[in-house]
């Protein structure tokens, strides 16, 4: 069963080291043991943890398809990449890396694997795979 987690950025290392002690190596948690309502109520004191989402168990099949959709969108370093956004020309994103991070661009054009962007006044394209951004 799955469930969704929000975690402290500061305290991760404790939260994953904690919840390897309980559950195994698992972050966007997925275990067996959550069918078990005591396993959940003990992640709840894991450090690091914030909350842990109600719901979950109601939305088992959503969660599969997201998980499955992130992994298919996976890049070479085990990064979600920009793929799991559906990409619409005309839409502002922004860039998370490279030279461009946190600037705003608006995709002109989609191709196989470059897009063409604008930013301001400078259309160039760039390469899917290349750089991490999301919409805005």
């Amino acid at each position: 069963m799955w469930t969704i987690i929000k975690f402290d950025n500061k305290q991760i290392s404790f939260l994953k080291k904690d919840l390897e002690k309980i559950l195994g190596n698992y972050l966007f948690c997925f275990s067996k043991n959550f069918k078990d309502k005591k396993k959940i109520n003990s992640i709840n004191y894991a450090r690091g943890l914030k909350l842990v989402l109600n719901g979950f168990e109601q939305s088992q099949s959503e969660i599969h398809e997201f998980i499955k959709k992130c992994k298919s969108s996976e890049n070479k370093e085990g990064y979600v990449s920009e793929e799991l956004y559906e990409l619409k020309p005309n839409k502002d994103y922004k860039f998370f890396s490279g030279p461009f991070t946190n600037s705003i661009f608006k995709i002109l054009e989609l191709q196989k694997n470059k897009i063409k962007v604008m930013m301001g006044d400078l259309k160039t394209t760039i390469n899917k795979k290349e750089f991490l951004f999301q919409p805005v």
